[in-house]
């Protein structure tokens, strides 16, 4: 069934104040969520945080559940943290406690800058090197060059880091065909999936991640402060988080402890309860609504912005194809001859519209390539309309 534009958008209050496309940063969340966040504050507040947490017990492990559903594999597979970045590292630097000198990590010109900086924290530490594969001439991975890039290092590669989509354009990198080239050489896979989940289906057996890091408040429309970490349980018997305190194991003797057997060796105590019970809720919505269903709506509308925006004069349209085989995502970066970035994106707030500068920062080897400092970028959900398409681009023609 397709999407009832009129009920999501009714269902989503920040659709009456702003025309947001800034989905790629934070999305507007539906009422389920807020509530559901709400709710559970009030709880807190009126009988005390664990007693509150203690009423909710089944529910809470009902979040596991709702996102194992999503991505195809088992809820003791899942670890609840704060963010996309939280959940990168946390399985990245579990990992790197066995790398050696003169060990390589394969990766891509668009890693995103957290998992850039996390990278050359450990080619300090460790003295490994970050190989970045050659793309193909539309902006994705070259599989060529990925395996021959293996080829050449052999058992030196030690992990394969990709972001599935790129901060900074509408790419979708071929996340699967990666993942066939990992799992026949017998390479970890660690797989960024910040801005995928939420906007397309992921499904851990057909992308052969290992690993897989995301956030909640992206295009899943959950709460910001929430994010979840998937990690392969064969993956996960080798793999030691640090730090580590008693959620994510047990005091077992004076001189002892014993690990979670489980995803959850990777959580820390403390979390915010109301917002992870929001972030199942917000897994579950998108469930209902259909991943497939979304990603449909998401892409055409991209691709009418595109469109529009491609029209206006002093116009560039920036997105890179890819192969043609993978349609592009959501989000939609462009520049402006006469117009920075950094002023358009605030000359849009005065009229309330929403959109984000993407820096240099954010993945700097990519933009280096392409001789980019900073770009706007929109990025499109399903609640969004074709209405609100033209007036964004018809307030970029005025300036």
């Amino acid at each position: 069934m397709a999407i009832d534009i009129a009920s999501a958008r009714a269902d989503t209050p920040g659709c009456e104040k702003v025309l947001h496309l800034n989905n790629a940063g934070s999305s507007l969340p539906p009422t389920a969520v807020l509530e559901r966040v709400k709710t559970h504050l009030d709880l807190e507040a009126a009988m005390g945080g664990y007693e509150a947490e203690d009423s909710i017990a089944e529910e809470y492990q009902g979040v596991y559940g709702s996102i194992a559903r999503m991505l195809g594999c088992a809820a003791s597979e899942i670890a609840l943290v704060e963010n996309a970045t939280r959940a990168w590292d946390a399985a990245f630097y579990a990992l790197a406690e066995g790398f050696q000198p003169g060990d390589k990590i394969l990766t891509a010109s668009n890693e995103y800058v957290s998992n850039y900086l996390a990278l050359l924290q450990v080619v300090r530490q460790r003295q490994i090197e970050i190989i970045v594969v050659p793309n193909e001439p539309g902006g994705e991975i070259s599989l060529t060059a990925l395996e021959a890039a293996i080829r050449q290092h052999g058992e030196r590669v030690k992990l394969i880091a990709l972001t599935h989509v790129p901060t900074n354009g509408g790419l979708v990198q071929p996340a699967v065909a990666v993942g066939r080239i990992a799992r026949r050489n017998h390479i970890p896979y660690l797989l960024d999936a910040c801005q995928s989940a939420g906007q397309m289906p992921l499904r851990v057996e057909e992308l052969g991640c290992d690993m897989l890091a995301a956030t909640g408040r992206k295009y899943l429309r959950g709460p910001r402060g929430t994010g979840f970490l998937y990690i392969r349980q064969s993956m996960l018997e080798r793999l030691e988080p640090t730090p580590i305190d008693m959620s994510s194991a047990e005091w077992s003797g004076r001189e002892e402890y014993k690990l979670r057997n489980d995803a959850r060796r990777f959580e820390i105590s403390g979390g915010s309860v109301a917002c992870q019970l929001g972030l199942g809720a917000a897994v579950e919505y998108a469930m209902a609504m259909g991943l497939d269903n979304i990603a449909a709506r998401v892409t055409m509308l991209a691709e009418k912005l595109r469109e529009k925006l491609g029209e206006i004069p002093g116009v560039t349209v920036r997105d890179l194809p890819g192969s043609g085989s993978q349609p592009r995502c959501g989000i939609v970066t462009f520049t402006h001859e006469a117009h920075a970035a950094r002023e358009i994106v605030e000359r849009m707030r005065e009229q309330r519209i929403n959109v984000r500068v993407t820096p240099l920062g954010s993945t700097r080897i990519d933009m280096e390539q392409r001789g980019l400092t900073a770009m706007v970028r929109a990025s499109v959900h399903y609640y969004n309309t074709e209405e609100e398409i033209a007036r964004f681009a018809k307030a970029v023609a005025a300036m």
